[in-house]
């Protein structure tokens, strides 16, 4: 009897003992794979002419599609900046999702809309549509508002692509701030690769304790509280490592919710985005790639590592913890949803690498973490925890993400190098210290939570608290959230 207890217990062990070395390995490999995409995407892109784009009269057309829901707060200032897109042949459509507070009054008195008969197909079934507005001020041609029922966050993106008359749709939160040029650097890859490009994504970075003003970000400051700062570290793993390399290996399965660009033909023929999911951005990713590869068409999705989009992240653990609560959930459905995918030879890489990677180490991650915690709290209850091999693991595994985290702020500082302070360094090495300790713990219990939820039937998105930007009032926001999936453990 003891020695199958033994042999019980010696197995889990070196269960999870190989679990953390593949994961660990897994990171390594992609922190490297990134490195080298990022110096090559660098080296190219220092010979690029951006000038030469905005003139040009073959650069593809963009729908800049923006869903607002009780957005008055910012509103304005939002439109304008996108207004001030640079890039020759767009429309910006903002799609107001049943507001119940004065935005849409503040939309038609400041860019002096009226309602107009506007012909379109209605290729996805949306809510219904009440006015299409067009701007009476030549000014604001490019502006097109439309008013429907509420129907959440993926019915709005439908009707923005039903009603869009361009071949490529940029799908974004309105309260996200746009870097003037970022049109212009996520279209090159539609407009230069062999294969054709169904989606494309960017660096979304933290706009807290930034300084914006009409809609523009005017100074890059670092986050002063510790929450947004932490989650500076996150998305710096998540999109400079984690993107970049599955970029790199043509299997990335998230194009972040914040913002991306579409080839609008292959979006509809794949369905448009689903209703039914909280993580209806990777949902529509994955269903493209699995259209393009059953339909034997040769295709890629891209990302570019440029910062594009600035968003405010949630500064407070009970925003935090709903926010990363629905991304597991999301996770799990399209997971789920698309399970015919896992090691299926007849999709590829897709199917044999990129959905089994996220399965594993996305879905299993916070489950094997946490039954290795009450492992060891049974073992230490009945006198049999060996210290020496758990103080020397765990040693080990804070070493390793604390050099993920500073391989992250390196390849940051080494790219686009946006936090210029040595005060701001400092803070993001400190943050990076304290991280696995005081932070990391809670993002686990909030992706086992997004797994309960999921279980009890939970399809809401929760209520959203926002500061927004450059001023102090609150407001809420049920679905504008940015959706950027961080890994639960090291976000790569």
């Amino acid at each position: 009897m003891y020695g199958f207890y033994d042999f019980f217990n010696q197995l889990i062990i070196k269960g999870i003992l190989v679990y953390a070395i593949v994961i660990c390995g897994s990171y390594a490999l992609l922190a490297f794979i990134s490195s080298s995409a990022i110096s090559k995407y660098l080296k190219r892109n220092s010979y690029i002419d951006y000038g030469s784009i905005l003139r040009s009269t073959f650069a593809p057309s963009i729908s800049v599609i923006a869903p607002a829901y009780n957005e008055a707060l910012t509103i304005i200032q939002n439109v304008r900046s996108l207004l001030s897109l640079q890039y020759s042949n767009f429309e910006v459509i903002i799609v107001n999702d049943g507001s119940k507070d004065n935005s849409l009054e503040k939309l038609i008195d400041a860019y002096e809309l009226e309602a107009v008969k506007y012909v379109f197909h209605e290729y996805l079934a949306t809510q219904p549509i009440k006015n299409i507005y067009k701007s009476k001020n030549p000014a604001y041609h490019r502006l097109l508002v439309i008013d429907k029922e509420n129907g959440g966050k993926a019915d709005a993106l439908n009707v923005g692509m039903n009603i869009s008359s361009c071949k490529i749709i940029a799908c974004i939160d309105v309260d996200c701030i746009m870097e003037e040029t970022a049109l212009l650097k996520i279209v090159k890859p539609f407009m230069e690769d062999t294969k054709r490009v169904v989606a494309v994504g960017g660096v979304i970075s933290i706009a807290n304790s930034c300084e914006v003003d009409k809609g523009r970000l005017i100074k890059i400051n670092l986050p002063k509280k510790f929450l947004p700062r932490v989650q500076v570290l996150e998305y710096f793993r998540a999109f400079l490592m984690g993107r970049m390399a599955w970029s790199r290996l043509d299997g990335l399965l998230l194009v972040s919710g914040a913002f991306g660009l579409f080839d609008k033909e292959i979006a509809l023929k794949a369905g448009g985005y689903n209703k039914n999911t909280v993580g209806e951005d990777m949902e529509l990713v994955v269903r493209m790639r699995r259209y393009m590869i059953e339909n034997n068409i040769p295709y890629t999705v891209m990302y570019v590592p440029d910062p594009l989009c600035w968003t405010e992240a949630p500064d407070n653990l009970k925003v935090l913890g709903r926010q990363r609560s629905r991304w597991a959930r999301g996770t799990i459905e399209t997971l789920f949803m698309h399970r015919g995918l896992f090691f299926n030879p007849s999709y590829g890489f897709l199917g044999m690498v990129s959905y089994p990677y996220w399965f594993f180490f996305e879905f299993l991650a916070p489950w094997v973490e946490s039954a290795g915690i009450v492992y060891f709290i049974i073992l230490v209850l009945s006198g049999q925890a060996y210290w020496p091999l758990f103080l020397t693991l765990s040693s080990m595994l804070f070493a390793f993400s604390l050099v993920i985290s500073l391989s992250a702020l390196l390849f940051e500082e080494r790219s686009f190098h946006q936090y210029r302070k040595r005060s701001d360094i400092f803070k993001l090495l400190l943050t990076a210290i304290l991280e696995p300790v005081f932070y990391h713990p809670l993002t686990v219990y909030w992706s086992l939570r997004g797994n309960y939820q999921l279980l009890m039937g939970m399809k809401n998105w929760g209520e959203m608290t926002r500061i927004g930007f450059g001023t102090l009032k609150k407001k809420s926001n049920k679905a504008n959230i940015s959706e950027v999936s961080t890994n639960p453990h090291l976000s790569v």
